[in-house]
């Protein structure tokens, strides 16, 4: 009953006309940036943060997290129109939509994505709401010393996103850890590599580094290849057969529960939970030969994992304050910009914050499903927009965003820095993600070292002679053992795929 009082207090929030509208606002610039290849809710999101600074910090959030699970409804359209993905997640969505889309089907693939998406969104959301709570109240025995082993298995997370070299995560992660330690040191007051600038005092803004990292790289990229696309399928009716639905309907249970599981996991994105359910689908259809060949069940299977995922992801996120993909970290930097820690007193502290959210996202997913159902019309023609139009809007917003939040100039100088760091890491394929969560984490991590020396008057033996301290070092190792272990193993079949060839 806790959890129906809590989300009767969540709704009376989220009904509120600004909360209502910026929710709309949210789903809406989320559809968009799935509609538009090239952008990504990452880069949006990160775009935004600065700009909602002003705004009520509940109100931010909402808009933000609806971006985020907005963009999976609205990536399918044009994956099935013209078989460019708006977001990876929709790469598995192409193999059968945009068959369907060639057939003369593509208003019902459109449906069935909206629909399947609509199902598991709702459904992970009840999930969300009844796991989230449970895994709170096992985290409040957390003292200084588990809020270290947490950073630390958090940073092991870190393998999760280290891409194809083990080394280049290892630097990006690095490079976070660096940057992070600019400024006055909390605990002493001492100054730490400020160079005498009474502008690095305070530290480096995340913001600037959320934006600069993810924003200008994915504008200049973008910029390098673009292409003139048009769809010239005609969509007409967009609703699916009753049959259809009917019997997409246990596909779409089965990738509800898929992608909610998988995207609590670590490196458990979007796009992973999508192909894990495509290929369960395939494997247990009646007709698996039907599959990339324009079965509706597959986009059934990949819509609905992935929307599923993201309301898994929020799960860490808001118990333990691990973000495990990139929109989930640069949704924690939002929560820190706001000043709200995610973690283990969140529900205790704000749970206001908690429960608007979580009930804004029903409400987000009605919005969405009136949107990609009744409009999606109006969003297959955006796809014709060119890229060239879209790319000075958003560095402009970008540079309104950066400045906004401190009123700073220096602040754009350094988004701008780490756009050209960013850029080069891009193409060096040094994977991002691992500097910016090492940057988020960093500090956390540092203060609880600290207290807990100080408890046990520089003892280590702290970590290890608690329970939940204990296990979560333990967890780390087996999460940095597992990755060393899968990069070896793809190494070996690299070499010997290598040596069949010669």
């Amino acid at each position: 009953m806790d959890v129906l009082n809590h989300l009767f207090l969540g709704f009376s929030n989220a009904i509120s006309p600004a909360n209502i509208l910026w929710c709309l606002i949210g789903v809406s610039l989320g559809t968009l940036v799935g509609v538009l290849p090239g952008l990504g809710p990452v880069a949006t999101m990160a775009i935004l943060i600065p700009l909602t600074v002003k705004l009520n910090h509940i109100s931010a959030l909402i808009m933000l997290a609806g971006i985020y699970y907005g963009s999976m409804y609205g990536s399918s359209t044009s994956a099935i129109l013209v078989n460019i993905p708006g977001e990876p997640a929709s790469v598995i969505t192409s193999l059968d939509g945009y068959q369907m889309a060639k057939k003369g089907l593509a208003g019902p693939a459109l449906g069935m994505s909206a629909i399947a998406s609509f199902v598991a969104g709702t459904l992970s959301i009840v999930g969300l709401m009844f796991f989230a709570p449970l895994m709170s109240s096992l985290a409040l025995g957390f003292g200084p010393a588990e809020m270290f082993a947490l950073t630390f298995f958090a940073l092991t997370i870190l393998f999760s996103f280290t891409g194809k070299s083990l080394s280049k995560g290892l630097l990006s992660g690095c490079l976070g850890l660096l940057l992070a330690t600019i400024g006055i040191d909390v605990q002493t007051g001492a100054l730490r590599f400020t160079h005498n600038s009474p502008h690095l005092v305070a530290g480096i803004s995340l913001v600037a580094v959320v934006v600069g990292l993810f924003a200008v790289p994915e504008i200049l990229i973008n910029a390098e290849k673009i292409s003139l696309y048009a769809y010239q399928t005609h969509i007409g009716r967009v609703l699916p057969t009753k049959q259809d639905i009917i019997k997409c309907l246990p596909t779409m249970f089965r990738a509800t529960v898929i992608g909610f599981m998988v995207g609590i996991i670590p490196g458990g994105t979007p796009a992973v939970a999508g192909f894990v359910s495509y290929d369960i689908e395939r494997k247990i259809a009646k007709k698996p030969q039907t599959f990339g060949q324009g079965a509706i069940e597959g986009v059934a299977a990949a819509e609905g994992a992935n929307n599923s995922a993201t309301s898994g992801g929020l799960v860490p996120l808001l118990t333990l304050g691990i973000p495990p993909s990139a929109p989930i970290a640069v949704l924690l930097g939002a929560f820190l910009v706001h000043n709200i820690t995610p973690g283990p007193l969140l529900f205790q502290e704000h749970p206001e914050v908690v429960w608007t959210l979580i009930a804004s996202m029903y409400i987000g997913n009605v919005m969405l499903l009136v949107l990609n159902l009744p409009l999606v019309g109006m969003w297959a023609r955006i796809c014709r927009v060119p890229y060239p139009i879209i790319a000075p809007l958003i560095m402009v917003i970008s540079f309104l965003g950066v400045y906004g939040d401190r009123n700073s100039l220096f602040d754009v100088w350094v988004m701008l820095i780490v756009g050209v760091m960013g850029y080069i890491m891009r193409k060096l394929e040094y994977p991002l993600v691992p500097l910016v969560l090492a940057f988020i984490v960093s500090p956390i991590m540092e203060n609880a070292l600290i207290q807990s020396l100080t408890l046990s008057s520089g003892s280590i033996m702290i970590f290890f002679s608690r329970p939940i301290s204990l296990t979560l070092i333990l967890l780390a190792m087996v999460s940095l053992a597992g990755a060393l272990l899968s990069r070896k193993r793809q190494a070996k079949v690299v070499e010997v795929l290598g040596l069949e060839g010669d």
